[in-house]
């Protein structure tokens, strides 16, 4: 492929990346790109890397929660039964996951990713999920996992309505 169809996209990781064979020379990820802030606009797309000394750095040092960038080529499906993927040809750590101060926190504490929203999800406490933008505007609090979706929803049509 010419150097010219290669395409770059900004995302997130939202899982562990795994090895793509045995021998962890190649490997494999999921990013998740927000282009807009509408949640209509998101997509989870494969990615696989196949330069072995890139697949050790994605393999060992990728958390989920980093802003990736990464550039390659799109694969597209030839037949109905096959995925469309990136070809990962290069990648760059935009921002780090938040890291949580206390290690004991970690078992019970976690800061999901929803595209351009983030979640903290306290098992110690019952009360409500807080809920902001990755650019740390408020957006306010669920009262449950359940009602992340509505808040989230109001959220933008405030913003669309140019609201606070």
């Amino acid at each position: 492929m010419a150097a010219d169809d290669a395409i770059a996209l900004d995302g997130f990781l939202d899982e562990e990346t795994v090895p793509g064979d045995l021998h962890g020379s190649t490997a494999r990820f999921r990013l998740t790109v927000s282009p807009t802030d509408e949640r209509t606009d998101e997509m989870i797309l494969p990615c696989t890397v196949a330069d072995s000394v890139l697949a050790h750095a994605v393999i060992h040092d990728l958390v989920p929660g980093d802003k990736l960038r990464v550039t390659g080529y799109l694969r597209l499906p030839r037949t109905p039964d096959e995925p469309m993927w990136l070809v990962v040809t290069t990648l760059a750590v935009l921002e780090t996951a938040p890291q949580l101060s206390d290690p004991a926190a970690v078992a019970t504490a976690v800061l999901e990713r929803y595209g351009p929203y983030v979640c903290y999800f306290d098992a110690e406490d019952s009360g409500e999920i807080p809920v902001w933008t990755e650019a740390g505007v408020w957006v306010g609090h669920a009262g449950d996992p359940g009602a992340l979706g509505e808040l989230i929803e109001a959220f933008e049509h405030r913003q669309a309505a140019g609201g606070e």
